[in-house]
């Protein structure tokens, strides 16, 4: 999960790289002789990797236009309160200055995506992030399935 701009940015330029070099590489294959399905099965890797950073660039990019999508339960907590955190246009060291602690507990919170945080800390999380958190109808509790 990209969480800061820096990390952003450094995404968008490895995109482009990686991108040259798979063209690159298919050219280099090709030119050795091997066959398409040869040079796809050989660049599959990079493929994946070029795929997965370009998801993560995009899910970064819909968080900075407030695109959250929703919370399911507590388990995804911690990256919404990154989310939160990135469609408020706030960086960590904002985040760290609004919560009166130093930038590196932040960052290190986040890569830990909050695992183990208290409902205290999230609440304070929360707070600083000036988060409305709006109740909405429960849905129907699905009955649990015979294990018999």
């Amino acid at each position: 999960m990209i969480r800061t701009e820096h990390e952003y940015q450094e995404a968008i330029l490895r995109i482009k790289a990686e991108k040259k070099r798979m063209k690159d590489e298919r050219a280099r294959l090709a030119q050795r002789g091997f066959s398409t399905e040869q040079v796809e099965t050989a660049l599959e890797p990079m493929e994946s990797f070029h795929l997965q950073l370009v998801e993560e660039v995009d899910a970064y990019e819909r968080l900075k236009r407030g695109d959250l999508g929703e919370l399911q339960n507590l388990h995804g907590l911690g990256n919404m309160l990154i989310a939160l955190r990135i469609a408020r246009g706030l960086t960590q060291t904002d985040l760290a200055e609004r919560l009166k602690v130093d930038k590196a507990q932040v960052s290190r919170d986040e890569r830990n995506e909050y695992h183990g945080i208290t409902v205290e800390r999230a609440s304070r999380i929360l707070d600083a992030l000036r988060a409305d958190l709006k109740s909405r109808p429960a849905s129907p509790i699905l009955p649990e399935p015979d294990v018999a």
